[in-house]
């Protein structure tokens, strides 16, 4: 037992500064209290209960005092002899006992001490049973850690860089992952400057928890960044005792203060799968329709856990359940469990299908304006189809396409729900606004195949519902003047099918033709448009026309013109599209071919004239990377009766734009004494062009060197006696419809008639 006395008188009558808890004050020794070692004390020691109190040794004044005489005359013979040999027995017994006390000897024990612990007996401890969870919770405090693996630089800017691991294999998503970082990282909005060093360290932090998501988004949920300011490890490499590498570091360290640099090392760690797919009710569905949109989900337990996949495989079961009869299904968020042991994650979307359905009735909200069964009529799908939502969606879309609405609203309405494995049905209510249906139009405007112009129209898009148009329409220009009054219907008996009559007055000068005259011309069409480009469409119709004319400026004599003839001509005529093409407007792959025919009647001078009026086109499509390869090919002829008996409007001219670039309107072709053109009975061209993309305005203007040739035979069958050639280069401006066209073209092989340089404008490719 340890008894504690009381405190010595000092302590007790200590004054307000000897508080025991004041700190202790240091004082000289007293000159009674230096006595030599070993010395006897004026009074005795006092005792304790294990012995007599150890002597009290004065403390040194220096250093040398601890150094004995013997040590200095013979310094080896005393290292030799021990630290005993240098003392006397007083001393060698303290430091023997200090050394002791040092080294954790316990000094032999009172008797009476012994006997009290005589009979105690320690026993020794079992061990406890091992416990499985806390040495998995052991586990987890303590991992072991792998190998990091070798790291790559990228730099991102002066002052950002990313490294990541070397090998491909370790983290294949680096290009992505790099691009994606470059776009949302706040450092790199910041810029460079002293001016923004104050901002580095909190927007370094949060582009550390922008990596850390963005590895999550690619699977590595065990991936780690280390984000290191002004330089990092790179310094580590550098001598400590290297004077100039100290002052270096010195200077950097003085610049990053300035303009600190960042560097994020990414150890992506290993990519997580998929575990467990929940789909909700899905997996519920009949066959062939739970396995069909089950796919369509395409996530399968195993495959890489990415959380874009997700989000684009969600919007893809979305669009398949619409397409697949469920207009009202509905899905819920996609919640996404990690399981840092499997290194899995398990995904639950909850679906719920709601039921099958098949199209009913289309219903107008205005059927006065534009009638049930006439928005029943263009819809693409009847009553009894399997509900698709790309369906609803195209009706959407031609509806508006009328230009009669400015705005609609398609929503699916159950009439009769699903009753077993029967599907219900749906009407599809439109809900429409009405436009303004009343149009006037203007255009002005010069150019060198029709001179000047000046043109006008009015319309009523829907004189007679629905979709009855009637249109009258006026051109004033230096070689064309017309007045013609006309109706259209629209979408007539069915989807983009064009109904229309004309009635038409004329005055036409060109290069080769001066003809005055009216008719009356009526079509029926299935047209292909923008909206949805046709593989099949196709026109038939008929004219009926009286026209007064003549090749313009021939002469049977100095200063006397050729007379003019009146010819009555009556005809039929149709053509079929094949459009293998990817573009209306700007194709880069496929073919077109049309084909046309015209039998015509013509009358002139008491004399009649039968003959087949026929034309085939076709042009194909070839993309080399981003150079699209295009060509065309024409060939015309008109059979049954001579070049003399047919009137000049209706016989075969090359030339212009649309036909050998180079040459004017209908330029090229025979010609008479004095150089007009005369036209022929045969036509042949062909022409092949390259459209190269070039990086101005973004991508939107490409370069277009062509090659055309053409010639034109008074004879039915071509004879390739007068073949002209022409070449230019040409400008593309693309825009949201379609392709701006600018050619210069300049004939190769020119008569005395032509033009050096001929430039045409027009929306569209040349073919």
């Amino acid at each position: 037992m340890l008894v504690l006395g009381a405190a010595p008188a000092a302590a007790q009558n200590a004054g307000p500064d000897d508080s025991p808890l004041a700190p202790p004050r240091i004082e000289a020794p007293r000159a009674e209290d230096q006595q030599p070692r070993g010395a006897p004390a004026d009074d005795a020691a006092p005792s304790s209960a294990f012995g007599p109190a150890p002597e009290l040794v004065p403390v040194p004044n220096s250093l040398d005092e601890l150094i004995p005489e013997g040590a200095l005359a013979d310094p080896e013979a005393w290292a030799a002899a021990g630290v005993n040999g240098g003392v006397n027995g007083a001393e060698a017994a303290s430091q023997t006992a200090e050394g002791d006390a040092i080294a954790g000897v316990i000094p032999a024990a009172d008797p009476a001490v012994d006997a009290v612990f005589a009979e105690f007996v320690l026993e020794e401890p079992v061990p406890l049973p091992a416990d499985a969870q806390a040495e998995a919770l052991a586990a987890i405090d303590a991992p072991v850690l792998a190998s990091l693996p070798e790291l790559a630089e990228t730099r991102v800017d002066s002052t950002l860089v990313l490294a990541l691991p070397a090998a491909p294999e370790l983290f294949p998503e680096k290009g992505d992952f790099v691009a994606r970082f470059k776009d949302l990282s706040t450092l790199r909005a910041l810029g460079e400057g002293e001016e923004s060093a104050p901002q580095v360290a909190a927007r370094a932090r949060a582009d550390e928890e922008l990596l850390g998501d963005i590895l999550r988004t690619y699977g590595y949920y065990g991936g780690e960044v280390l984000r290191q300011l002004s330089g990092g490890r790179r310094d580590s490499a550098r001598g400590v005792g290297d004077a100039s590498a100290a002052q270096t570091a010195e200077a950097e360290a003085e610049a990053a203060s300035r303009e600190p640099s960042v560097r994020f090392d990414i150890i992506p760690g290993p990519r997580y799968s998929f575990g467990r797919i929940d789909l909700g009710a899905l997996a519920t569905l009949r066959e062939p329709d739970a396995s069909r949109l089950i796919a369509a989900f395409g996530i399968n337990s195993g495959d890489p856990l990415y959380a874009d996949r997700i989000i684009g495989q969600e919007l893809n079961l979305r669009v398949a359940l619409g397409e697949s009869g469920y207009p009202f299904a509905q899905t819920g968020e996609p919640a996404l469990l990690i399981d840092h042991a499997r290194e899995q994650g398990d995904l639950t979307l909850d679906v719920q299908p709601k039921g099958k359905y098949l199209f009913g009735p289309v219903l107008s909200n205005d059927p006065r304006f534009l009638s049930s069964n006439h928005l029943g009529r263009i819809a693409r799908f009847d009553a009894g189809d399997v509900f698709q939502q790309s369906l609803e969606t195209d009706l959407r879309r031609a509806i508006l396409a009328t230009g009669l609405v400015s705005s609609v609203t398609l929503t699916p309405r159950e009439i009769r729900a699903p009753q077993g494995d029967q599907p219900g049905q749906v009407a599809i209510d439109v809900e429409l606004e009405r436009a303004p249906v009343r149009t006037i139009a203007g255009a002005i405007g010069y150019g060198s195949e029709d001179g000047f112009k000046l043109e006008g129209r009015w319309e009523h898009r829907n004189l007679f519902p629905p979709e009855g148009a009637l249109r009258l329409r006026g051109i004033l220009g230096t070689r064309e003047t017309l007045a013609s009054i006309g109706v259209r219907r629209n979408n007539f008996r069915g989807r983009d099918q064009v109904l229309s009559a004309d009635l038409y007055a004329s005055d036409i000068t060109t290069l080769a033709v001066d003809s005055r005259g009216f008719g009356l011309r009526t079509t029926f069409e299935k047209v292909s448009n923008l909206l949805f480009q046709k593989p099949l469409s196709f026109q038939v119709g008929g004219e009926l026309l009286y026209t007064d004319e003549r090749n313009r400026d021939v002469r049977t004599a100095p200063g006397v013109l050729l007379p003019r003839r009146a010819y009555l001509i009556g005809g039929l005529f149709g053509s079929v599209t094949l459009d293998a093409s990817d573009d209306l407007l700007d194709p880069t792959k496929g073919y077109r071919a049309t084909l046309f025919l015209a039998p015509e009647a013509s009358r002139s001078q008491g004399a009649g004239s039968y003959y087949l009026r026929a034309q085939g086109d076709a042009s194909a499509y070839r993309s080399f990377g981003e150079i699209v390869l295009a060509g065309r090919v024409r060939a015309a002829t008109i059979q049954g009766a001579a070049i003399d008996s047919i009137a000049p409007s209706r016989r075969l001219y090359g030339g212009g734009g649309a036909s050998v670039r180079g040459y004017g309107f209908q330029s090229v072709g025979p010609r008479d004494a004095v150089g007009n053109p005369t036209g022929g009975a045969s036509l042949v061209e062909f022409a092949i062009e390259a459209r190269i993309p070039t990086p101005l305005l973004d991508g939107a203007v490409e370069v277009v060197p062509f090659l055309d040739a053409g010639s034109v035979s008074r004879g039915s069958t071509p004879d390739f006696g007068e073949i002209r050639y022409g070449a230019g280069v040409g400008l593309r401006y693309k825009t949201s419809f379609g392709p701006i066209r600018i050619d210069v073209a300049a004939p190769l092989n020119p008569n005395r008639f032509d033009n050096p340089v001929v430039v045409y404008v027009s929306l569209g490719q040349a073919f």
